[in-house]
């Protein structure tokens, strides 16, 4: 299954998106019995929880709804933009938003990768189709709801809408990750994925369990790192789950989980500190559209990077102004010949006092008289 959510200019307001009614949802049926996923083993999460685990930190998916009756997602909000209520009609946004951040439970083989993150949903469509305005306005939603982090797993064209409202959530230090886009067949050759190619975003191509691109991967739009995006598991409405998953809308899933960690870890750190952290920390990557290879959440949040070690470094002494040189005030002459002659005098106090103390003690041996002449006479 390769699913990520389309977003085109809307020909009709705004306001008309998603005239879906919220009770007739169909989807498919999930499973209840699932195994460990070989991106969790991957990733090793249970490691990188003994440092973080996202406490702290608000993290906006931005899709289609989520169901909070699944057990592993119950702390979560739901926001919808579209006027056609909170439920998840398509089951995206309740997979991506587990992958994020669904919580632990005891013998469930599957938990987020932040799993104890403040998670919001922000729904902007109601179908595969979604419109650029209401993704737009989704995303500076988010901002104003205190996303530090924001999880954009769909793919539109460049519009200024989008494109300001990605400069708003930037602006606001919000990390923001975006999907490359996943490879069309049938639509011919992949173009550019927006949100992801705008200068600021962390952009995700989809890999394999052998690290490498996934064929489904769009290598056109400029990737920062990659993450699990094939055969992976996440939740899926009614709870239940589903397996086998597909897409770059899951690898983003993964790296925003990673990134609500880091934020954790590292409060200070700005957005673009982050996406530094991230990048610098990835296993790698090789060939086009792999960026700086597979996303390495431990690293992320226990490497100490150079520019952090330099920072943490005893700070170097400020030059003395120049001013200060030049008008230096002048030697003390006067102090500097009293202090000499004062050396002067005690050395030669030193000096008469050792004479005496040898010649006196000779002079009472000898009664003070003086000593006979060398020829005897």
């Amino acid at each position: 299954m390769s699913l990520l959510l389309a977003v085109t200019v809307p020909a009709t307001p705004a306001g008309a998106a998603g005239t879906a009614e919220p009770d007739k949802c169909s989807l498919k049926q999930g499973t209840t019995s699932i195994a460990e996923s070989w991106a969790q083993r991957r990733l090793n999460l249970p490691e990188v929880w003994r440092l973080t685990q996202g406490a702290g930190v608000t993290v906006a998916v931005v899709d289609s709804g989520l169901d909070t009756r699944h057990p592993q997602l119950t702390r979560g909000i739901v926001e919808d933009v579209t006027s056609t209520g909170g439920r998840d009609c398509l089951g995206h946004g309740t997979e991506v938003a587990g992958i994020v951040a669904a919580a632990r439970m005891r013998g469930v083989p599957f938990a987020g990768v932040a799993p104890e993150a403040k998670l919001i949903s922000v729904k902007h469509t109601n179908d595969g189709k979604g419109q650029v305005a209401m993704l737009a306005l989704a995303i500076v939603k988010a901002v104003e709801l205190g996303a530090g982090v924001i999880n954009v797993s769909a793919q539109a064209s460049d519009h200024p809408d989008l494109r300001n409202a990605v400069a708003y959530a930037l602006a606001k230090n919000v990390v923001v990750v975006a999907a490359a886009g996943n490879i069309d067949k049938e639509d011919g050759s992949p173009a550019r994925a927006y949100p992801a190619s705008y200068p600021g975003v962390l952009s995700v191509g989809s890999a394999g369990p052998n690290g490498k691109r996934a064929d489904s991967s769009n290598p056109v739009t400029p990737i920062n790192v990659l993450a699990p995006g094939t055969g992976v598991t996440s939740t899926w409405p009614g709870q239940a789950y589903q397996e086998n998953l597909e897409g770059t809308s899951y690898a983003t899933a993964y790296v925003t989980g990673v990134v609500a960690l880091v934020r954790a870890r590292y409060p200070k750190l700005t957005y673009e500190e982050v996406g530094r952290r991230i990048t610098l920390t990835a296993d790698g990557g090789s060939g086009s559209g792999t960026g700086e290879g597979m996303v390495n959440p431990l690293l992320a949040v226990s490497a100490i990077l150079p520019s952090e070690a330099v920072a943490l470094a005893p700070a170097e002494p400020a030059p003395l102004p120049l001013d200060a040189i030049v008008h230096a005030p002048p030697e003390d002459t006067q102090s500097i010949s009293v202090a000499t002659w004062v050396a002067l005098l005690s050395l030669g106090g030193v000096v008469l006092v050792t004479l005496g103390s040898v010649a006196i003690p000779l002079g009472r041996r000898r009664r003070w008289r003086a000593g006979p002449l060398e020829n005897g006479s």
